[in-house]
């Protein structure tokens, strides 16, 4: 709701389960898309061709494309609470954003996506400390003094 109390006048979802069920509907598209890309190998002694659907990682500009693409709206403002006309979503929106980001991670663990690409759009990144204690030793010497000679 508003912060007037009213709903949001052009509010594509009506509940936070309009907006699931879309996401839902999002990754039963993405399985049907992944026959679309084929990984073509050869196999065995005589080389066999044989080809498999590549997996396709879950985006949230994947949920956004589809979502235009299905004619269901723009649906960024659900994301970012725009307003905060959309408090109510919130919760379905980080589920979400969780589930993409935990197939991805997994996905690029298990060697399905690149794993360079997936640290980079999950934040992720190997951090290594490293100290150096270095002790300098000052000699204190007057070149004017002639004693050192």
């Amino acid at each position: 709701m508003a912060k007037n109390g009213s709903v949001h006048p052009t509010r594509i979802f009506k509940t936070p389960e309009d907006l699931e069920k879309v996401w839902n509907d999002y990754k039963e598209d993405i399985k049907i898309k992944e026959n679309d890309w084929k990984k073509v190998q050869y196999v065995g002694k005589d080389g066999k061709k044989v080809s498999d659907s590549v997996k396709i990682p879950y985006t949230l500009e994947g949920l956004k494309r589809y979502c235009w693409d299905e004619k269901i709206g723009r649906i960024e403002q659900y994301f970012v609470n725009q307003d905060e006309d959309y408090t109510e979503f919130l919760s379905v929106c980080a589920r979400i954003k969780n589930e993409i980001r935990e197939n991805q991670i997994v996905g690029g663990m298990n060697g399905f996506f690149n794993p360079s690409i997936t640290q980079r759009l999950n934040n992720l990144k190997e951090v290594t400390e490293s100290s150096i204690t270095q002790n300098i030793k000052l000699l204190n010497i007057d070149p004017l003094d002639s004693s050192n000679d």
